[in-house]
């Protein structure tokens, strides 16, 4: 585990922000689990700890969330070796003034009725826990490291791995 000075709630947004789309996972009525891709609709990611997402309303998932609004995010970006976990609870937001100031070009593409589309459903997750992984060696070193650690019995320590507990 790395060392670094840095804040790990802005590092975890970077990972997020540099992501952006994330498996967001919930648990229907049978018990089964489902995941969804979504697209993170944040700016930043305030004191609040809240992920924003735009969902249709023809879809179950709101419905789904308000009766069982615990979830996991998953974010993984394999280009950059970086990894996110979050798990929390989700909500449905009817704030208009949140949906106007999310709403962008890429969500207009999905609600042609801009923020007034009646389909446009925006999801809020509350964050308790996060958990992040951020390997910065390159794939020659981590091969080293492992071939290290294969023959040491000591596993290898590469890049930064935190867990945040927001609650």
């Amino acid at each position: 585990m790395s060392t670094h000075k840095t804040d790990p709630h802005q590092t975890l947004w970077e990972m997020i922000k540099s992501t952006r789309f994330g498996m967001l996972t919930h648990r229907h009525p049978d018990g089964g689990l489902h995941s969804h891709p979504l697209t993170t609709q944040n700016k930043s990611l305030e004191d609040d700890m809240l992920l924003y997402f735009f969902v249709s309303k023809r879809t179950e998932l709101g419905q789904r969330l308000r009766a069982d609004g615990n979830v996991n995010v998953a974010y993984a970006n394999t280009d950059k070796d970086r990894y996110v976990s979050v798990s929390g609870e989700a909500t449905v937001n009817e704030d208009m003034d949140k949906k106007r100031h999310l709403f962008n070009a890429m969500a207009k593409a999905w609600f042609p009725g801009g923020v007034e589309d009646p389909d446009l459903e925006l999801v809020q997750v509350r964050i308790h826990h996060a958990e992040y992984w951020d390997v910065k060696e390159s794939k020659t070193t981590q091969l080293f490291k492992m071939a290290a650690a294969a023959v040491s019995g000591k596993p290898p320590h590469m890049g930064e791995h935190r867990e945040l507990h927001t609650t």
